[in-house]
């Protein structure tokens, strides 16, 4: 029992670091939409979106995956307490995202011409990519800087490159904006990214490690593990990347680069506010789940007590911004991006599943399935493309929330089943329960927003918050103590 509950305490304390770094992320986010919103308006905000996804489909490919399934070797390395091998893995990962980021940008270069040609064959974007290819240098040994950060679960400091990139490069960027407009977006990518690269690297040169003397043909070796990982990642990635840039070129097609505009918005407001869940999933969570993936009674432990805290946090933010939804639009983009408020309610409602789902997708890649977890995300993918161009022609903007959430029920259903009869772990009781009652909290806070509408659903929605908040806490306090876990010095996991 106190096994379980210092365990509890571990995922809880890593949530709320990384709650509290997303929070302050979210806030940077929300300021930047909102200057890009009001100085470049909607066609700003589509083309902020159509030059970074070409962007990110090259840097996905060129990484082959690097970032994240270097973390699962690093994590194995530090769980043997071998100091070596741990040594020998984190110079393989750094000399291999040099080679990986160089690729990127080499890549980038070649091909500008062509990037252009498929993001606007009536305009020349060739300069603007030949400039961005330098940011995929960039991200790659970010990326592989905050990887060794990960993988040794260096928490804090993985933390506070998170607060000081976003922090730093917005100071830096948003003046570009308002002197320069559409034209300072592309100078704005390339502070961050380069922000980024600095804060990963001043932490990650922390780490204090003995020399090791590795080839470069032991290292390209050694790597190919990594590789083996990541390709699938990579593959699973791009398809994400390739189905989200075919689907905002075909809004654009259809109905413009406003509309493409309008639905980077609402999917934006609709990820920022969740994403520091996923970021703690991401973080802390895959690489604690590597560690016990051979030990089936200690890996469903952690996969229930990940969900059940997940659901606790994200709830109460559902209800909060299903209330007050329109004043929030309002206030980070302006009234032109209210058109938004329908499609994003159902994306709301939606996230709860996505919740579940993902803390159950994680089980699969940790427990080394690449194929399996590669054909889940290529069946969740397409699933998404279908679903959001059936339901853009039949109801517009309104059809891609409610194709957000269907696709999210089947890929539950998909994930669940996978798991509980792949792995034998399954969610328990108590989990059903939390999550039960926090979905019927939701829905009926849905349902009177579809029905009365605002400001009625104002009044009840903030009823519903707070008895989301206080089930939620009382919750937490069950499993432990959480004034003596923020009182406490140390939140070292």
């Amino acid at each position: 029992m106190a096994e379980k509950t210092e365990s509890y305490e571990e995922a809880f304390k890593a949530t709320s670091i990384f709650g509290g770094v997303q929070v302050f992320n979210v806030l940077i986010s929300l300021i930047r939409y909102k200057i890009v919103a009001v100085l470049l308006g909607k066609a700003g905000m589509g083309m902020l979106g159509i030059l970074q996804l070409p962007l990110g489909i090259v840097g996905l490919i060129t990484e082959m995956g690097l970032g994240a399934s270097s973390v699962r070797d690093i994590a194995e390395a530090q769980t043997s307490g071998d100091i070596t091998k741990i040594s020998r893995t984190v110079k393989t990962v750094k000399r291999w995202v040099w080679a990986t980021g160089i690729l990127g940008m080499f890549v980038v270069i070649v091909i500008s011409p062509l990037l252009s040609k498929w993001t606007d064959e009536s305009s020349n974007y060739t300069g603007a990519f030949l400039l961005l290819s330098v940011t995929l240098l960039f991200t790659a040994l970010s990326g592989g800087q905050t990887a060794i950060l990960r993988g040794l679960r260096r928490i804090k400091d993985t933390a506070k490159v998170g607060l000081l990139s976003s922090s730093v490069g917005l100071i830096l960027s948003l003046p570009l904006f308002y002197l320069y407009g559409i034209k300072g977006i592309v100078p704005s990518l390339i502070i961050y990214s380069f922000i980024g690269l600095l804060t990963s690297w001043y932490f990650s040169r922390k780490v204090k490690l003995p020399p090791v003397t590795i080839s470069y043909k032991e290292s390209v070796y050694q790597g190919k593990e990594m590789v083996k990982l990541g390709i699938v990642i990579t593959l699973s990635n791009i398809v994400i990347q390739i189905v989200s840039y075919a689907f905002a070129l075909y809004l654009k097609n259809r109905s413009g680069a406003d509309v493409v505009g309008l639905y980077n918005a609402g999917s934006a407001i609709t990820n920022q506010y969740v994403a520091l869940i996923f970021t703690a999933m991401t973080i802390d969570y895959f690489p604690r789940l590597v560690g016990l993936k051979l030990d089936r009674g200690k890996m469903t432990v952690a996969v229930n007590q990940q969900a059940e805290i997940a659901l606790l946090i994200i709830a109460p933010l559902i209800l909060l911004f299903l209330s007050f939804l329109p004043f929030i639009v309002h206030l980070i983009y302006s009234r032109d991006f209210l058109p938004i408020i329908d499609f994003a309610q159902w994306m709301i409602l939606g996230m709860l599943i996505k919740t579940a789902s993902w803390a159950l997708s994680y089980i699969i890649i940790a427990k080394g399935d690449n194929f399996l977890y590669l054909l889940t995300e290529i069946i969740s993918n397409v699933l998404f493309l279908i679903l959001n161009i059936v339901g853009y022609n039949l109801f517009g903007l309104n059809g891609i929330g409610v194709a957000f959430v269907l696709q999210y029920i089947a890929y539950f259903i998909l994930i669940f089943s996978i798991v509980k009869k792949r792995y034998q772990i399954s969610f328990t009781k108590e989990f059903n329960m939390i999550f039960l009652f926090q979905f019927i909290l939701c829905l009926f806070c849905f349902l009177v927003v579809k029905i009365k509408g605002y400001p009625v659903v104002s009044i009840v929605g903030s009823v519903l918050f707070i008895i989301s908040t206080v089930y939620s806490l009382k919750k937490l306090n069950n499993k432990l103590n959480i004034k003596g876990i923020f009182k406490s010095k140390n939140l070292n996991v």
